[in-house]
């Protein structure tokens, strides 16, 4: 019997489970079991590793206060310290839920304003946090702000409006920074100052001092800064234009770095806010002066229409641009995606949004059912996506709708979207839903081929008017006729403004539709007045063809044009024919024409009265002839409706007439009916 090997040294290979054994006369393998190989390892130093204890949090504050009270105060110099201490109302606005929050707080002002603006004076500030128990003698280390005040006499609800608009501005920087563009941008906190100690009870709006050089990029009528151009405060005026759905834009971007302070908002009925809110004019002078930067694409924002030789133009501001230090990074959240929204007002636009991001965070920071938002349905909204491809199928709840209404989706639907109420008989039709769809949508493309795309794969009937780019189009058009880009009126770039009044009416803008309408015809107008075309057929189909689409929309006008062009033939152009069906037709439609058209006007001049009209009627009815059968009665029937009518625009003698013709209508009747016999 053998004797075992004595222990050697061993060499462990955990990997293999072999053990080496060292023998200078015999080197053979021998596989043990784990076991062993445990007991046969050496004893392995236990060391105690030390773990790093993390400073609890209130030594971090201590920590970060300590440090912010070592740096040098920049106003130590205006020693406002020896200002005397007051108490003043302050008024916080809260976007989120539409209310004031009032409160007290201790500060010292500055007799004198160290920096005056067009509108505005600013004073040094300091004010003692309501959170920390600061002593008077603490006021060294209070926090800097600046006051601003109006110099001139303005309502008081005018302080307001500006903190309300500000703060309604911050909340679509947020919106901006959680797209993740390159530079997350934000608008600095703004609420209104009350003195009640003082005479008049004066009131000041109070910010944070921004220390740094102080730039403005952009202002409210399209100026764009020459100092330091960026591409930041551009892409971000031009996103909340796209992400409001056209109701609103951000501009008069200016401050220190991506912190913004004193903004201004276009909305679409430039009512709301301040009177720097200039409209779609506004909106218009943006977009003039706005070459899309790479942010501009890396958000899938859609560049804006311009002329080619507006573009040509722009070519030393983007070679300008494409210099800027700032670069995407491939992370940015593409604005394609719209959602429905029960809100059409501007404001309610900003309050939606805050609607959708708590949504948003929701979604992300639970898996419930209830806080989970439902998949929403979709409509083009850039060149690349302008099919109806509607993504997701059901959801058990609709964020976005009152609890009276669901939303509910079944495989026969697929792929229309059906918003169930109740009861059956509130049920919306398939088109009714893709109308709203459109009309309600969160984000609107500025391209007109988008919607124009839109529009007609959505089958609306209404297909002039509620068009916000549209009428940014023409603004454009009345700006370029008027010279406003230009030092002289020689310099009017007119293929510019014919160009925009052509956008205009495809966005189915009804003042643009009748301008370019008109100008096809030759006819009088009043928008473009030097531009004059040449008189051709296809300019009179043209012409003749928009005049019919501003007739189908409700305009009686163009009712009684088309109606007279088909009784007489004169601009039909190549593409029509007399037809007398069709004359009496639209005088018919303009007859009854008692009510606004699609744009919202109406005709109030009443040129031609209806009297006339019935009288045009029976002229043809009278005779007949190019498809209108011969019809005196008929025509004796008009006759004496147009004498009612002339009765009673007090036309007596007109009366008479009419009469008389209606008598010889119905002989005429009687002769024919004798014939016949």
């Amino acid at each position: 019997m053998s004797k075992p090997h004595s222990l050697l040294p061993l060499n462990l290979n955990a990997a293999k489970g072999v053990v080496e054994i060292d023998d200078d006369d015999d080197a053979e393998m021998h596989i043990v079991p784990l076991m062993d190989m445990i007991l046969l390892a050496p004893p392995v130093e236990r060391v105690e590793v030390q773990r790093k204890r993390t400073p609890p949090l209130r030594k971090k504050w201590k920590h970060a206060i300590m440090k912010a009270q070592s740096v040098a105060d920049p106003w130590l110099q205006f020693h406002l310290e020896d200002y005397p201490t007051e108490t003043a109302v302050r008024h916080r606005y809260s976007a989120g839920t539409n209310k004031w929050i009032i409160d007290n707080v201790k500060v010292k002002v500055a007799k004198e304003s160290f920096a005056r603006g067009a509108m505005r004076q600013c004073f040094r500030l300091k004010k003692l946090s309501n959170f920390t128990r600061q002593r008077n003698s603490d006021w060294k280390h209070a926090g800097n702000f600046v006051a601003k005040s109006y110099m001139e006499t303005v309502d008081r609800e005018i302080y307001f409006q500006d903190v309300r608009l500000q703060m309604d501005a911050k909340i679509w920087g947020e919106e901006f920074s959680r797209h993740n563009p390159p530079k997350k941008v934000d608008i600095v906190q703004m609420c209104v100052l009350e003195f009640k100690n003082r005479p008049g009870n004066p009131l000041f709006h109070l910010e944070n001092f921004i220390e740094g050089k102080y730039i403005k990029y952009n202002s409210n009528s399209g100026y764009v800064s020459d100092e330091k151009l960026r591409l930041t405060p551009q892409a971000f005026s031009h996103f909340t234009f796209e992400r409001s759905g056209h109701k609103l834009i951000v501009v008069d971007i200016q401050g220190v770095g991506d912190l913004y302070t004193d903004p201004q908002i276009h909305t679409v009925n430039g009512t709301e806010y301040n009177e720097g809110n200039l409209g779609t004019r506004g909106m218009a002078l943006f977009f003039a002066s706005h070459a899309c930067n790479e942010i501009c694409s890396g958000l899938s924002l859609t560049p804006f229409d311009l002329h080619r030789s507006e573009i040509a133009d722009h070519e030393k501001l983007v070679t300008r641009q494409r210099r800027a230090s700032t670069h995407v990074r491939g992370t940015e959240n593409n604005v394609l995606r719209p959602r429905h929204r029960p809100s059409i007002s501007p404001m309610d636009v900003t309050k939606f949004v805050i609607l959708e991001r708590s949504i948003s965070e929701c979604s992300t920071e639970s898996t419930s059912p209830e806080c989970s938002p439902a998949p929403l349905s979709e409509i083009p909204s850039s060149p690349e996506d302008v099919s109806m491809s509607p993504r997701g199928s059901s959801s058990p709840k609709n964020h976005f709708f009152s609890s009276g209404r669901r939303r509910a989706v079944s495989e026969e639907d697929a792929p229309s979207v059906r918003f169930r109420a109740e009861s059956d008989s509130d049920t919306l039709s398939r088109e009714e839903e893709r109308k709203a769809m459109f009309m309600n949508k969160t984000h609107k493309a500025s391209s007109v081929n988008v919607e124009m795309a839109m529009r007609a794969r959505l089958n609306m009937q209404r297909k002039i008017g509620g068009s916000t780019l549209g009428q940014i189009h023409l603004d454009l058009a009345k700006y370029h006729e008027i010279g406003r880009f230009v030092d002289s009126l020689e310099q009017r770039n007119m293929q510019a403004a014919f160009y925009h009044l052509q956008q205009a009416s495809h966005c189915g803008t009804m003042e643009a539709i009748l301008a370019l309408a008109r100008i096809y015809l030759n006819l009088p107008h009043d928008i473009l007045e030097a531009v004059v075309i040449d008189d051709c057929e296809e300019n009179i189909n043209d012409g003749m063809d928009l005049m019919e689409q501003a007739a189908e929309a409700g305009d009686r006008p163009s009712m009684i044009y088309l109606a007279k062009a088909y009784e007489s033939g004169t601009n039909l152009g190549t593409n029509r024919e007399i037809i007398w069906t069709e004359a009496v037709h639209w005088y018919q439609q303009a007859i009854a024409m008692s009510k606004e058209d699609d744009d919202g006007g109406f005709d109030c001049l009443n040129e031609d009265p209806n009297y006339q009209l019935l009288v045009k009627q029976a002229e043809m009815y009278r005779t007949g002839g190019h498809g209108l059968d011969k019809n005196p009665r008929k025509a004796g029937d008009l006759y004496n409706e147009a004498a009612e009518g002339a009765m009673a625009g007090m036309k007596g003698r007109l009366a008479n007439k009419y009469y008389m013709v209606a008598e010889e209508c119905y002989g005429e009747m009687e002769e024919d009916e004798e014939e016949d016999d």
